[in-house]
């Protein structure tokens, strides 16, 4: 045995203070973004059962909910509107009195320090569920550019911090970005939904927004999840168009597609660590099947590892807590 000539690796292992020392990829509440669907009405906070944990809240709740999120360490939220009314342009998107705005101006009163991001899509507000203008049975791309432009300024308008589009529109990023800009919006970044797949693990966060599409799928403008050069060509056109943030959505599944944007681009990645994904983990963990918290921990470290700067994902508020308990 003197003779054999190997590499001992398990040195830098043998004690849990050497491990945390070599460490490579660390986790901390900083990196996380919590998303919330806020809904008309008062009193209303109602947990969606696909979402064990996961509320729809009115406003009168809001409050209360944000001030946790900042006292976990939480330094931003995504906000998704569930509209009393919907019709067949979503015109409740762009109301300068929709929920989404007045959720906005709430936040920033009572925590102008909480970066605000809001989603910008359609969906929730069509009475068919499709993230665009319908003609002839199809989504048609181009009026679809102005009323999201329209949704995005209104929303700069009611102080979002940054703007999330998840349409997929062809030329999406551009559209918003001028329609920004012109607004004298041209500080607002732009956060692209710039690689989001046509998924099957997008069903419990349509139960949340009530966006499930009237006939039909999302599948003529979301991405084929075998595709991975497309993926590439989606994330550097949205770069081009001026987009400064790019979400990869769902993040589990799609790690290599994270790497692979991360080696190419220069912009800051999220990772939407999407309903699906969090449904399961909540369901393997009321079953006994797994232990819940070193799984999530799990999960998040393969995301950034594989090169994500922010998790966006339901579980942040327990996330940073065991973040906070494992310091």
């Amino acid at each position: 045995m003197h003779d054999l000539d190997f590499r001992r690796h398990r040195r830098l292992r043998q004690s849990a203070g050497i491990r945390t020392m070599v460490r490579e990829t660390r986790l901390s509440p900083s990196d996380l973004m919590y998303p919330l669907f806020v809904v008309e009405g008062e009193g209303i906070k109602n947990e969606i059962s696909s979402m064990p944990g996961v509320f729809q809240i009115s406003l009168d709740y809001l409050k209360e909910e944000i001030e946790e999120v900042v006292s976990l360490g939480i330094p931003s939220v995504i906000l998704f509107g569930v509209p009393s009314h919907k019709d067949a342009v979503g015109s409740e998107a762009y109301n300068d009195e929709g929920i989404v705005q007045k959720a906005t101006r709430f936040i920033k009163e009572y925590f102008p320090e909480l970066v605000v991001v809001v989603d910008n899509c359609l969906c929730q507000y069509t009475d068919h569920g499709h993230c665009g203008v319908i003609r002839d049975g199809q989504v048609d791309n181009d009026p679809s550019l102005e009323l999201l432009t329209k949704t995005a300024v209104s929303q700069a308008k009611a102080g979002a911090d940054i703007i999330a589009p998840s349409n997929m529109m062809d030329g999406f990023v551009a559209a918003i970005r001028q329609g920004l800009d012109e607004a004298g919006y041209t500080h607002v970044p732009i956060m692209s939904y710039g690689v989001k797949y046509a998924s099957a693990f997008y069903g419990p966060f349509r139960d949340a927004a009530h966006s499930t599409p009237q006939f039909g799928d999302r599948k003529t403008y979301q991405m084929d999840p075998a595709n991975r050069l497309e993926a590439m060509k989606e994330a550097l056109t949205d770069i081009e168009e001026g987009a400064d943030f790019l979400i990869i959505k769902p993040a589990l599944s799609y790690l290599d597609i994270i790497r692979e944007v991360r080696n190419e681009v220069f912009v800051p990645i999220v990772a939407y660590n999407v309903s699906g994904e969090y449904a399961m983990i909540k369901a393997a963990s009321k079953n006994g099947w797994i232990d819940e918290k070193k799984t999530v921990l799990e999960m998040f470290t393969s995301m950034k590892r594989a090169g994500a700067n922010i998790i966006m994902t339901y579980h942040a508020k327990e996330a940073a807590r065991w973040m906070t308990e494992e310091l």
